[in-house]
Protein backbone atom coordinates (compact mmCIF):
# COMPACT_ATOMS: atom_id res chain seq x y z
CA UNK A 1 0.00 0.00 0.00
CA UNK A 2 3.09 2.24 -0.06
CA UNK A 3 2.61 3.32 3.55
CA UNK A 4 4.17 2.13 6.81
CA UNK A 5 2.56 -1.01 8.22
CA UNK A 6 3.45 -2.54 11.59
CA UNK A 7 2.98 -6.31 11.61
CA UNK A 8 2.93 -8.17 14.93
CA UNK A 9 4.40 -11.63 14.40
CA UNK A 10 3.90 -14.96 16.11
CA UNK A 11 6.84 -16.71 17.72
CA UNK A 12 6.75 -19.19 14.81
CA UNK A 13 7.06 -16.38 12.25
CA UNK A 14 9.95 -14.80 14.15
CA UNK A 15 11.71 -18.18 14.31
CA UNK A 16 11.23 -18.72 10.55
CA UNK A 17 12.55 -15.26 9.75
CA UNK A 18 15.62 -15.81 11.93
CA UNK A 19 16.32 -19.09 10.13
CA UNK A 20 15.84 -17.37 6.78
CA UNK A 21 18.21 -14.61 7.86
CA UNK A 22 20.97 -17.23 7.93
CA UNK A 23 20.51 -17.55 4.16
CA UNK A 24 19.86 -13.91 3.33
CA UNK A 25 21.67 -12.10 6.16
CA UNK A 26 24.21 -10.58 3.80
CA UNK A 27 21.49 -8.53 2.14
CA UNK A 28 19.41 -5.55 3.23
CA UNK A 29 16.14 -7.37 2.54
CA UNK A 30 15.06 -10.82 3.68
CA UNK A 31 12.80 -11.25 0.65
CA UNK A 32 14.94 -9.60 -1.99
CA UNK A 33 14.36 -9.61 -5.71
CA UNK A 34 15.78 -12.34 -7.89
CA UNK A 35 17.57 -9.92 -10.21
CA UNK A 36 18.35 -7.13 -7.76
CA UNK A 37 18.92 -7.93 -4.08
CA UNK A 38 18.39 -4.27 -3.20
CA UNK A 39 14.75 -4.41 -4.35
CA UNK A 40 11.95 -6.45 -2.78
CA UNK A 41 10.77 -9.63 -4.45
CA UNK A 42 8.03 -9.39 -7.03
CA UNK A 43 4.38 -9.49 -5.99
CA UNK A 44 4.05 -12.48 -8.33
CA UNK A 45 6.70 -14.52 -6.48
CA UNK A 46 4.27 -16.12 -4.01
CA UNK A 47 1.92 -17.23 -6.79
CA UNK A 48 4.89 -18.63 -8.73
CA UNK A 49 5.87 -20.74 -5.71
CA UNK A 50 2.28 -21.96 -5.41
CA UNK A 51 2.30 -22.91 -9.09
CA UNK A 52 5.64 -24.71 -8.84
CA UNK A 53 4.55 -26.84 -5.90
CA UNK A 54 1.50 -28.03 -7.81
CA UNK A 55 -1.33 -25.82 -6.56
CA UNK A 56 -1.81 -23.69 -9.69
CA UNK A 57 -5.50 -22.98 -10.15
CA UNK A 58 -6.30 -24.23 -6.64
CA UNK A 59 -4.64 -21.59 -4.44
CA UNK A 60 -3.31 -18.06 -4.65
CA UNK A 61 -1.30 -15.89 -2.30
CA UNK A 62 -4.27 -13.59 -1.85
CA UNK A 63 -6.47 -16.59 -1.11
CA UNK A 64 -4.47 -17.25 2.05
CA UNK A 65 -5.48 -13.77 3.23
CA UNK A 66 -9.15 -14.63 2.64
CA UNK A 67 -8.79 -17.88 4.57
CA UNK A 68 -7.07 -16.21 7.52
CA UNK A 69 -9.67 -13.44 7.66
CA UNK A 70 -12.54 -15.93 7.58
CA UNK A 71 -11.10 -18.16 10.31
CA UNK A 72 -10.25 -15.22 12.59
CA UNK A 73 -13.71 -13.70 12.13
CA UNK A 74 -15.29 -17.08 12.94
CA UNK A 75 -13.21 -17.16 16.13
CA UNK A 76 -14.66 -13.82 17.15
CA UNK A 77 -11.56 -11.69 16.79
CA UNK A 78 -12.11 -7.96 16.44
CA UNK A 79 -12.74 -6.97 12.82
CA UNK A 80 -10.59 -3.86 13.22
CA UNK A 81 -7.64 -6.05 14.30
CA UNK A 82 -8.08 -8.35 11.31
CA UNK A 83 -8.42 -5.51 8.82
CA UNK A 84 -5.39 -3.73 10.29
CA UNK A 85 -3.34 -6.94 10.10
CA UNK A 86 -4.24 -7.20 6.40
CA UNK A 87 -3.21 -3.54 5.86
CA UNK A 88 -6.73 -2.55 4.88
CA UNK A 89 -7.77 1.06 5.38
CA UNK A 90 -11.00 1.94 7.15
CA UNK A 91 -13.71 2.51 4.54
CA UNK A 92 -15.30 5.07 6.86
CA UNK A 93 -13.25 8.09 5.80
CA UNK A 94 -13.93 10.09 8.96
CA UNK A 95 -13.07 7.23 11.33
CA UNK A 96 -10.07 6.36 9.17
CA UNK A 97 -8.84 9.94 9.35
CA UNK A 98 -9.06 10.21 13.13
CA UNK A 99 -8.42 6.67 14.32
CA UNK A 100 -4.72 5.84 14.21
CA UNK A 101 -4.91 2.89 16.62
CA UNK A 102 -2.66 -0.04 15.72
CA UNK A 103 -4.22 -2.62 18.10
CA UNK A 104 -0.76 -4.20 18.44
CA UNK A 105 -1.37 -6.20 21.61
CA UNK A 106 -4.62 -7.72 20.35
CA UNK A 107 -3.20 -8.36 16.89
CA UNK A 108 -0.15 -10.11 18.38
CA UNK A 109 -2.42 -12.39 20.45
CA UNK A 110 -4.54 -13.05 17.36
CA UNK A 111 -1.57 -13.93 15.16
CA UNK A 112 -0.13 -16.22 17.84
CA UNK A 113 -3.46 -18.05 18.03
CA UNK A 114 -3.52 -18.38 14.23
CA UNK A 115 0.07 -19.66 14.07
CA UNK A 116 -0.69 -22.24 16.76
CA UNK A 117 -3.79 -23.29 14.80
CA UNK A 118 -1.73 -23.72 11.61
CA UNK A 119 0.87 -25.72 13.56
CA UNK A 120 -1.87 -28.02 14.83
CA UNK A 121 -3.09 -28.54 11.27
CA UNK A 122 0.46 -29.21 10.08
CA UNK A 123 0.93 -31.74 12.87
CA UNK A 124 -2.10 -33.62 11.51
CA UNK A 125 -4.05 -33.10 14.69
CA UNK A 126 -7.16 -32.70 12.52
CA UNK A 127 -8.21 -29.61 14.44
CA UNK A 128 -11.39 -27.80 13.57
CA UNK A 129 -11.10 -24.08 14.19
CA UNK A 130 -14.61 -24.21 15.64
CA UNK A 131 -13.41 -26.54 18.40
CA UNK A 132 -10.14 -24.76 19.14
CA UNK A 133 -11.53 -21.48 20.43
CA UNK A 134 -9.44 -18.43 21.15
CA UNK A 135 -8.01 -17.74 24.54
CA UNK A 136 -9.50 -15.02 26.70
Amino acid sequence: MRRPHLVPLSTQAIHALRRLEQLTGNYKLIFSGRNDVNKPMSEASINMVIKRIGYDGRATGHGFRHTMSTILHEQGYNTAWIEMQLAHVDKNSIRGTYNHAQYLEGRQEMMQWYADYIDDLADNKMVSHHSLGKSG
